[in-house]
């Protein structure tokens, strides 16, 4: 688990950063203003209805953000994997968050305190400009999720999620593993339907060879025949 230094390190001076082309007093001010945590699995980074007191990244872990459902059911509306934003639309917005977050295994989470950061981004457009850039990217990638779990039959939501799980957070080293352990539930959640029938589909994905499982680690046999699931839908 990385140290709060090594996190700040990460988050302000890795190249990939949107922070990394800032002035160096603009960058050190964003520094002495941020705060890193880590979060136990299971921990929540966030609840819904609590105001955000800045702009979340994920330096390391996992975090689903979601939202209770009818009975008591979680829809997972977002993951997060490293270097990514969390909780922004409502930061942005000056509301309330509408959902909440969680680690789904050990993650350490750094929140650069909002007035600082505002500051900073009416002095600097071009941070600006890459934060819109980056929502914005995100915004449509939500956007074309939410079509698909309404419009794709079951086998083909639950292809496209595990897609999408590869997607965010590729392979183990054996170049097959999902690098991504979920639940059972909470895989049922991202694809927009009930755990006994993400259960039952996973099943017959196995007994069709195109994953294997082992526990709550799933292997892409085919993945050409994954992809060609969600398509279909």
């Amino acid at each position: 688990m990385k140290t709060e230094d090594s996190s700040k390190e990460l988050l302000f001076n890795s190249p990939e950063s949107l922070f990394y082309n800032l002035s160096k007093g603009d960058k050190e001010l964003l520094m002495r203003n941020t705060d890193c945590r880590s979060y136990k699995k299971n921990e929540l980074v966030f609840l819904e209805n609590s105001k955000p007191t800045g702009l979340i990244c994920l330096s390391e872990g996992k975090v689903k953000i979601f939202k209770e459902g009818a009975g008591g059911r979680d829809k997972i509306v977002r993951m997060s994997r490293p270097g990514g934003f969390i909780g922004y639309r409502a930061l942005f917005a000056n509301q309330n968050y509408h959902a909440s977050a969680v680690a789904i295994e050990p993650s350490v989470a750094c929140t650069i305190e909002k007035n600082t950061l505002f500051s900073v981004m009416k002095n600097d457009p071009n941070l600006t400009f890459a934060i819109l850039k980056s929502l914005a990217t995100e915004l449509g990638f939500s956007n074309m999720r939410t079509v698909s779990l309404t419009q794709k039959h079951i086998r083909g939501r639950l292809a496209e999620s595990l897609l999408f799980l590869i997607d965010t957070y590729g392979y183990y080293e054996d170049g097959l593993t999902i690098k991504a352990l979920l639940s059972r539930e909470d895989i049922a959640s991202l694809s927009n339907m009930t755990t006994s029938n993400a259960i039952r589909t996973l099943s017959t994905f196995a007994s069709e060879k195109v994953i294997a499982l082992e526990g709550r680690r799933i292997k892409v046999l085919d993945l050409k025949m994954l992809q060609r699931i969600s398509n279909i839908g």
